[in-house]
């Protein structure tokens, strides 16, 4: 998630019951792939995004969000494209497929908690469109590490590249909520306070579903053990970037929250490459 991206407010409160009970499994779907991705998703009339509705289906508007990359690096290839070249054009993929969400996260994050000297500052820094010297290196360091690991499976087996791409994909976008689960939002009129408050029962239900799907797409490379490594890796980086947003901002924000997934994905790769 991202700050800076435009969305309307909604209210606080607690859904009408009937309506909850009536929400179906593809509306959850479409508000997941509206908010997370520049997908098309028809000109009908949107819901206003809320996490409580989109966290169930996550794990599954994830793999369609990551396809298309692993699409890419797949048959890239396959047809006989250099590995680093058809991890880049994955990854190129990505970014335009997500709006860059995660990668100005990550460089609004990197400015914001590391380059002001106060939680007042630090949520300004959040909410400027320029990126510094923390910002620039962050991104730099993000697409790059990203890249690189994705070449170095695509080398052992492409096909290992697409499905582990899928898996992590998974698992850090639903990981990451854990931090608008267990900290509450640092600004009233952020992106992360717009689209209302995430209950235990959904990010649960979601984090069940990551699990069970990133794993038939990760085991077969990586086997058994490798996966419950990267699982662990998700839980010191979840534990320990929560302890730095308290302490910072006291709170979390849609940057932090998409921030938290980049760096999620990092640590995964890096499970995930030395396992294949």
């Amino acid at each position: 998630m991202n700050d800076k991206q435009s969305m309307s407010r909604m209210p606080h409160g607690n859904d009408n019951k009937q309506k909850a009970v009536n929400r179906s499994f593809l509306s959850d779907l479409i508000m997941g792939l509206q908010f997370y991705s520049r997908l098309p998703v028809g000109n009908g009339k949107h819901e206003t995004p809320k996490l409580s509705n989109i966290a169930p289906a996550l794990a599954f508007t994830s793999v369609i969000i990551a396809l298309i990359p692993a699409l890419i690096i797949y048959i890239g290839v396959k047809i006989g494209m250099p590995t680093l070249f058809a991890a880049s054009l994955s990854i190129g993929a990505w970014v335009l497929i997500t709006g860059a969400m995660s990668e100005d996260a990550i460089a609004d994050s990197a400015d914001g908690l590391f380059g002001g000297h106060s939680i007042k500052k630090r949520l300004e820094i959040f909410k400027d469109p320029r990126h510094g010297t923390y910002g620039v290196t962050a991104l730099v360091l993000y697409l790059g590490l990203r890249i690189f690991a994705l070449e170095g499976i695509a080398v052992s087996s492409p096909l290992a590249a697409a499905c582990l791409f899928i898996a992590l994909t998974i698992l850090s976008r639903s990981s990451a909520l854990w931090l608008a689960l267990t900290l509450p939002p640092a600004r009233s009129d952020g992106v992360s306070a717009s689209v209302g408050s995430l209950t235990k029962m959904a990010f649960y239900i979601g984090m069940a579903f990551a699990i069970i799907l990133s794993f038939i797409f990760s085991a077969p490379f990586i086997g058994i053990v490798a996966f419950f490594a990267a699982i662990a890796i998700i839980i010191i980086i979840n534990f320990s970037w929560r302890w730095l947003c308290k302490k910072k901002v006291n709170g979390q924000t849609g940057d932090l929250i998409g921030a938290l997934q980049a760096l999620l994905e990092v640590g995964i790769l890096s499970i995930f490459v030395v396992a294949v």
